[in-house]
Parts: C-alpha cells; structure tokens; sequence
C-alpha cells in the first residue's frame, strides 16, 4: 500500500542501494555532491508524522530539509526541536502573501516575524513556498517587490535550484507525476534525466505511485541529482488516518482541476 511508512523505508533503502549522498538542500547549495538526494518536507500539519519521518531518516544515518508553515493549533516548537537537534535542517514554508491577501507591506512583515520565531528554535538558512493552490496569490511574487537574501536566506528551491540538472519528484496531490499540483511544478520534470535513461521514464510518462520510482532505482534509472519533495501528514501507517487523507485528497484534487481549468 502506497503512502505508508512501511513504503516509506523501501524508498529509502532503494535510494541508498544506488550509493547517493543524502544531503540537506543548505548543503546541496554549498556544496552540491555528484550524485545527491535532497529529502525535503512541507509540514503544514500533523507535525508528529514529520517527527516519525525524522526518526526514520535518523537510525539510516540521513538527514533532510523541515520546512514548517505557520498554522493555528499546529506550530509545534517541542517537535521542531527535536527534529532539529537529529541534525536535519529547519526552513521556513512561507505563505505571506496568500495569507495577508495579496497586501504586500502585510505579507513581509508577517515573514520576518515567522522567521525570527523560527530561528528562536534553529537556524534557518533556506525556505520554501507553500503552494496556496486555491489561492489566486502566488506567494514567489512576494520576492518581485523584496529580496529574501537580505533576510540572510542563502535559497529557495524555485528560484535557486537548477531544475535542468536535477530532477524534481513532488508527492503533491498524493501522486508524483505532478498532476495533482498547481504550483508546485518546475517546468520539464525529466530533463535531468540522462538521454540513456529517458527513454524508459518518457515511455512511462511519469511516475505516478512510490513504487514506480523504487522500481527505478532498483534498475538504476534514476538520475544522479534529485530533489523529493514529502508532505508527511500523506504518510501514516494507521488505516483510519490513511483512508481520511486519500479522501481528503481526493476531493482536493478536483478542487484543484476546476483551479487550473478556469486559469486556463
């Protein structure tokens, strides 16, 4: 069964298999390694399910990215502590400008009061945008009118990672042939894969479940540079809390297919 963290180990062995460096996105940044995984979380809610996917990254000796978002009744700075203190890197998810409704002078002094609060727990060095899908604010454009560096922000996956040579695979809409996002794209989703692999993963289209991508590294398909983006709150072993996340999800989904219809 997909989206369990039983599925979630076969992942990572598989992808250790292929001998990766695991890195953090901080780490990348500096120092990008030949062949890299970058493990990276959007927590937006049900922090306990990053903690659980810390824990795992942790006993396998890897660590990943933690961006947390700000939400009522979920902010968490006991489990954001102790993610942190397993070596894994805090960021920020921001959602400014959507939250504030577009008002731009409202959307940066929220950020810089969320990321002081944030490096109060850890340091911070990169962040990343929630997607607001049902939103009609993008909050990247929230860096057309101010400059996240003189936050001391040293990257932000959509504008600083080159998506040419690394290969981005998003859980967004609980697939990963990125259908199911709206925002959450980075134009050609394969075209860091070598011209010996593609013909394989463009006959396949794109993955859609965990398993083909497992099935993919397994047979040494994958590329050397990769970027997995997680929402761990997808993830659980517990059936009740499985099956109301695939129908929650379900329903999104179509939310998001009237969104992109009426955008085009």
């Amino acid at each position: 069964m997909d989206f369990t963290l039983i599925t979630y180990h076969k992942l990572l062995d598989s992808l250790l298999s292929r001998d990766y460096s695991f890195q953090t996105y901080a780490e990348f940044l500096e120092t990008p390694a030949p062949r890299a995984i970058i493990l990276r979380h959007d927590v937006e809610a049900k922090y306990p399910n990053a903690l659980a996917f810390a824990r795992i990254q942790h006993k396998k000796n890897l660590r990943g990215s933690y961006y947390f978002r700000f939400l009522p009744d979920h902010f968490n700075t006991v489990i954001i502590r102790e993610i942190a203190a397993m070596g894994h890197e805090i960021g920020y998810h921001y959602d400014d400008l959507s939250q504030c409704k577009g008002n731009y002078e409202q959307a940066i002094a929220r950020f810089e009061k969320n990321l002081a609060t944030l490096r109060e727990i850890a340091e911070v060095k990169t962040i990343c945008m929630e997607g607001a899908p049902l939103s009609k604010y993008d909050n990247r454009n929230l860096w057309k009118k101010y400059n996240y560096q003189d936050f001391g922000i040293i990257g932000e996956p959509y504008f600083d990672m080159d998506f040419s040579k690394v290969l981005y695979l998003t859980d967004t809409g609980r697939r990963w042939d990125g259908k199911g996002s709206v925002r959450d794209k980075v134009g050609n989703r394969q075209s860091a894969v070598s011209s010996q692999q593609s013909a394989v993963l463009i006959q396949n289209s794109t993955f859609h479940s965990t398993f083909d991508i497992i099935a993919a590294a397994n047979s040494s398909l994958l590329p050397d540079q990769i970027m997995f983006t997680f929402h761990p709150q997808r993830w659980t072993d517990k059936p009740l809390p499985w099956v109301r996340e695939l129908c929650f999800q379900n329903i999104k989904n179509i939310a998001k297919r009237f969104v992109l219809r009426f955008k085009d």
